[in-house]
């Protein structure tokens, strides 16, 4: 009888990144069907991962409230088990440290992190290369898998569907899909101004439900953008993570920036339109799949891409990369907002 693989995943980055990691899950149990899997977020990523089917075990990294504390606490935790293969998806220091302490016969990790040293095995991680970022994840356990690129997916149960259909039911037209838009980014030059949102949502047909989504710190910015507008519901810090999935799911489409909400509609295939700002697709975190959709600016800007992550403010001052991304080309050139009948039962 086959000895059951044991693996350890370790991500402890922002919200997307937890989401693409889980093209991770999928990829090693095609591969390992028996395997036990555990998993590593940070504190506030765990609400993806309620009811995961192929989870054994999630630790949670709380990086807010004594972090190097809590840091320890899960490596302690690690240690309890052995791990066969132990797979770190970032190139920090801490991620690096939970490697090395944790129990592992192969430990995996990016060539840049900087305790790699002592890995296992390492892989060359280059941003720019025209790679998506689950292609550089599939880099780490290609050598028990293949090169077929994984795709990552989510798994929202009936309570969350009918967290969904608690709001929907309250809409004359339940059955109509709507247009999700999830307007914020954590960084402001990944963000369309708010100015733009007006303008998109005063475009879309009047007889088309909008709703606004995203986390409870969007909710005074969804306030400000449906107000102006004359329209919009907000569903920003109504709904679970996958309360906001099962409903992305059934939009007529999502528009998002260059954000968590992106790598969401991806998981939940989707269909979603992502306007790049200040950063550009091609460093790898861009629709996955066929319905997925870019929108950025035509200008040739010297200063874009300006960061991987984005900034605060834009460093030139002028923020074109934004504010030239005509709002008219969301609606007309992406998708027609046919009237696609779906039914919202929990």
């Amino acid at each position: 009888m086959a000895q059951v693989k044991t693996f350890l995943v370790i991500q402890t980055a922002f919200l997307g990144d937890a989401v693409l990691a889980t093209a991770l899950l999928e990829k090693l149990i095609a591969w390992h069907p028996d395997a036990e899997i555990d998993l590593v977020v940070r504190k506030g990523n765990e609400g993806l991962f309620g009811g995961h089917p192929f989870l054994n075990k999630l630790h949670v990294w709380d990086k807010r409230n004594g972090k190097t504390r809590d840091l320890f606490r899960v490596i302690g935790e690690l240690r309890r088990t052995k791990y066969d293969h132990v797979i770190n998806c970032q190139r920090f220091f801490s991620t690096g440290l939970m490697t090395v302490l944790a129990r592992g016969t192969e430990k995996i990790g990016y060539d840049k992190n900087p305790l790699s040293f002592l890995f296992s095995r390492t892989v060359k991680h280059v941003i720019g290369d025209g790679r998506h970022e689950v292609d550089r994840l599939n880099a780490l356990i290609e050598h028990l898998t293949d090169s077929t690129r994984p795709l990552p997916r989510l798994f929202p149960n009936d309570e969350h569907r009918a967290e969904v259909h608690a709001h929907m039911s309250t809409w004359p037209h339940e059955h109509m899909s709507p247009v999700c838009i999830a307007p914020a980014s954590v960084w402001f030059t990944k963000q369309w101004p708010e100015a733009k949102w007006i303008e998109l949502i005063k475009s879309l047909p009047e007889e088309k439900r909008v709703l606004l989504i995203g986390a409870p710190g969007d909710v005074p910015m969804c306030e400000r953008i449906a107000k102006a507008a004359g329209r919009g519901e907000i569903l920003a810090g109504k709904l679970s993570l996958l309360g906001t999935a099962a409903l992305m799911e059934k939009a007529t489409m999502n528009y998002v920036n260059d954000s968590a909400p992106l790598h969401i509609a991806s998981a939940m295939n989707a269909p979603v339109t992502a306007i790049f700002c200040s950063t550009v697709p091609s460093f790898g975190f861009g629709p996955l799949n066929a319905n997925g959709r870019v929108v950025e600016t035509s200008e040739k800007l010297d200063c874009r891409p300006c960061g991987l992550h984005g900034y605060k403010a834009c460093p030139k001052g002028h923020f074109k990369c934004a504010l030239n991304i005509d709002s008219s080309a969301l609606d007309h050139l992406i998708f027609s907002l046919s009237d696609l009948l779906i039914t919202f039962t929990p």
